[in-house]
């Protein structure tokens, strides 16, 4: 990958930003005090960006609450895009311009927001596929200092989207194999509608590595594993066929970033110099709160594992019921347990023990050798009642299994809760 160059340099050869437009207090008398720059990056986009512009700039000239200002991001345009940028900069007051001589997305935004003077820095796609009513939603969180980094979701609860088959099956896929392999809790990484608070933001910027357009999925990876907050905002999302994104590259590099950072996080290198949030505590003064002692994590340890291992055993029984119609015992038992062991693994890493900072591969890793422990005791033991009984029903040697599953459920649990999951408490527990 090519080195990034210094802000310094990038920041001599470009445009100074514009002056922040300031609030109509008279309109907006409770306005906030916290300065928002929003980036627009672009490359090769003359045709898509005076729109983009007259429609973003309308919306917050109408009465949006803080001081804001448009930075366009331009990536090495090839045609008309920076003489476009240039002459919409010069008719419409709040907006400049930054040119930069190597394209990337990622590259633009670490440019624009490492070297911003705003409160809030955020970013929107040029041809506003996100519908601006969820601008405001996504910049008050961070205002306020509730959340440090906002997104915008497509597939949260209450979003809604217009878009074909294939683009909803890849993000699908694609955000379905982050939370699998990082176990990370927001829904969509690459929604162009994002905003963060500079002070947080600035010392994940130094440790961010992508140029592209994995750059989204890293910075949260960073951020969530940092211990920082992140808000999702349900947006509006149509889909505008006119893109600059091959979807086959994009989606091998997208995997090898997650790789990357997978080996990053394990070696220590992601974790960053951020002040972690302090602990909940009560707003009421008279608040009556249980003792420390009550609040160990044991007794929910201890439950929510067995109520997991219940739930676990009934599914093993029953798939194990409907596979032995067609094949052997040994087979059968193979499969149920396996589809089995990688749901309680993940039910257990997200419940059980979800202040754990363990990593999903290892998880599941460490689960696999309970996995051929359990697959051994359990097999054996409906082998051994098949050599007892050779006329055995499936119901009964459905019954063998699940008494073989429980005998070997507290071994798995002082071996997820003293190996497996032993790791350091995540900053947000």
């Amino acid at each position: 990958m090519t080195p990034t160059p210094h802000l310094a340099e990038i920041a001599a050869r470009t445009e100074r930003p514009a002056p922040f437009q300031p609030v109509d207090r008279v309109l907006l008398p409770d306005a906030g005090t916290a300065t928002v720059d929003i980036v627009v990056p672009v490359y090769n986009e003359e045709r898509a960006l005076p729109g983009c512009l007259h429609t973003l700039h309308a919306r917050l000239s109408e009465g949006f609450p803080f001081s804001w200002r448009i930075t366009v991001a331009d990536n090495a345009s090839t045609d008309d895009t920076l003489a476009t940028a240039r002459r919409l900069a010069d008719e419409l007051p709040g907006v400049g311009v930054v040119h930069l001589d190597r394209k990337g997305r990622g590259l633009a935004l670490r440019t624009v927001w490492g070297a911003s003077d705003a409160d809030i820095v955020a970013y929107m796609d040029v041809d506003l596929s996100t519908g601006l009513d969820g601008l405001l939603p996504l910049i008050a969180p961070l205002a306020s200092g509730h959340s440090d980094l906002a997104i915008g979701s497509r597939l949260a609860p209450g979003a809604r989207t217009v878009r074909g088959p294939r683009r909803e099956f890849v993000s699908r896929c694609y955000n379905g194999i982050i939370r699998l392999t990082h176990g990370v809790r927001f829904s969509d990484a690459q929604c162009g509608f994002k905003a963060a608070r500079t002070e947080v933001l600035r010392p994940l910027l130094k440790v961010t590595r992508d140029d592209a357009w994995f750059f989204d999925t890293e910075l949260l990876l960073l951020a969530e594993h940092n211990g920082l907050r992140v808000h999702e905002v349900p947006v509006d999302w149509v889909e505008d066929v006119d893109t600059r994104v091959d979807v086959v590259s994009t989606a091998t590099e997208d995997l090898r970033g997650l790789w990357r950072m997978a080996r990053f996080k394990a070696s220590g290198g992601a974790r960053v110099d951020i002040r972690p949030r302090s602990a909940p505590a009560a707003e009421h003064p008279d608040a009556v709160l249980a003792p420390a002692k009550g609040r160990g994590v044991l007794s929910w340890e201890v439950g929510c594992f067995i109520a997991i291992g219940v739930v676990s055993t009934a599914g093993q029984a029953l798939l194990y019921w409907l596979l032995r119609g067609w094949w052997t015992p040994a087979v059968a038992n193979l499969v149920s347990l396996f589809v089995l062991t990688v749901l309680n693994t993940e039910a257990n890493r997200r419940l059980t023990f979800r202040h754990s900072s363990t990593a999903p591969t290892r998880a599941h890793l460490g689960a696999g050798g309970l996995f051929v422990l359990g697959y051994l005791v359990t097999s054996g033991a409906v082998l051994w009642f098949k050599w007892l009984d050779p006329g055995a029903s499936p119901a009964a040697e459905t019954a063998v299994l699940a008494a073989a599953s429980v005998a070997v459920t507290g071994v798995r649990f002082a071996a997820l809760r003293l190996a497996v999951f032993a790791g350091p408490r995540s900053r947000t527990s």
